[in-house]
Parts: C-alpha cells; sequence; structure tokens
C-alpha cells in the first residue's frame, strides 16, 4: 500500500509540472509581447509630443541648433580681379612706432615719396635712423631728420615732415642714384664721405630690420 501512496504522489508531481512548463511558456511569450507593445506606444507619444512642442527652426532658430535649408540653384561667383594691399606703410608705420618716431603719422608719404622718385621704400627712414635716431635728435624746428645740406653755417631746415620727405627723396634721387651712386656704400662716400664704413653699415641693418 505504501508503494501505491508513493507512485501516486510521483505522478501528481509530473503532471504538476508538467502544468507550471505549459504555464511557463504560454505566459512569458504574452507578458514580453505586452512589454515590448507598451514601450514602442510610449516612446512614439513622446516623439509626437516633442514635434508639436517645437517651435519652427526656420522662422525662430535657437541657438547652438542647426538650420538647414534648400540649396540655391545658382552659387555666387568670385571675381579674378582680387586687389591686395599695400603693405610697405604698414611696415615703416610700425617700425617708426616702435622707437616713438614722431614720423609714424607720415609713413604712407614716405612710402608715396619712395615710389615717386623710385627709391627703395626703406632708404629714407634708415638714413633718418642712423642720422638722428628717427628725428629725436636734430636742429630745433628743423625737421631735418636725414642730416641733410649739413655746411660749416649749420644744418638745412624744412618747413615741415612733409617737406623734408619730399626734398629729401628728390635729392637722393637727383643727386645720388642718378649720378651714379647707387647703393649704401656708394652713397656713403658722397653723404658722408668721412665715415669709415659704419654709416653704410647702419643703414643697411635699419634696412634689413624693416623687411
Amino acid at each position: 500500500m505504501g508503494n501505491n501512496e508513493f507512485s501516486r504522489e510521483e505522478d501528481i508531481n509530473f503532471w504538476k509540472n508538467l502544468v507550471l512548463i505549459a504555464v511557463f511558456f504560454v505566459v512569458t511569450p504574452l507578458v514580453l509581447g505586452i512589454s515590448l507593445f507598451s514601450l514602442f506606444s510610449l516612446k512614439s507619444n513622446n516623439i509626437a509630443k516633442q514635434e508639436l512642442n517645437t517651435p519652427n527652426l526656420i522662422v525662430s532658430p535657437q541657438s547652438g541648433i542647426k538650420v538647414y535649408a534648400s540649396l540655391p540653384t545658382k552659387f555666387p561667383s568670385i571675381s579674378e580681379d582680387i586687389g591686395s594691399g599695400d603693405a610697405r606703410p604698414q611696415i615703416i608705420r610700425q617700425y617708426l612706432e616702435s622707437y616713438n618716431s614722431p614720423l609714424a603719422p607720415y609713413a604712407d608719404l614716405i612710402v608715396q615719396s619712395a615710389d615717386k622718385y623710385s627709391l627703395d621704400f626703406r632708404l629714407t627712414t634708415a638714413i633718418a635712423q642712423q642720422e638722428s635716431n628717427l628725428c629725436k635728435v636734430i636742429p630745433a624746428s628743423s625737421y631735418n631728420c636725414w642730416g641733410w645740406g649739413i655746411t660749416g653755417q649749420g644744418t638745412l631746415g624744412f618747413k615741415s615732415f612733409d617737406d623734408a620727405i619730399e626734398q629729401v627723396s628728390k635729392g637722393i634721387r637727383d643727386n645720388y642714384l642718378n649720378k651714379g651712386y647707387v647703393t649704401v656704400d656708394d652713397i656713403m662716400t658722397k653723404y658722408t664721405p668721412l665715415s669709415s664704413g659704419s654709416w653704410a653699415l647702419g643703414v643697411n641693418e635699419f634696412m634689413t630690420e624693416m623687411q
């Protein structure tokens, strides 16, 4: 009799386990399906709400948000005629300003006069550096920064810096370059014949600083 009861109990456990397994395989896919459906439904609702609350970015773009628009069918052309600025006045101006020279406001005129008389645009400034520390050591009210026209009676004076730049530039062309004094060393032999070579050395060095 004990054996019959044991066998009967085993049968009950077998069918119980079978029912549990069946329930598991039926209920689990159903629960997963419901969960996935709910997840996608919530995501769709959030996207729809976001679209409703988002302003028109083309009309009122916000900072940090890229606005995309259709590209034009025609693109503007770039002219081949590109003007280049002349850097020389700025080079002279920066050089003069670095030494606090009163000639700094005349940088444009210095370059214009050099072009007018076909001089190296750095030459008159370099000579002024050598002769007067860029107009810091000159006879009072002479405007002569170049030691121009020095005689036994004194140094030639000019009416203004404008006048001085014009006359010195013209004088270097007429009295030096046109007469064969075409290098700084050549100019030195006439400009300051007693120099041992330091004048030309200084002028050349100052010109190099303005490259």
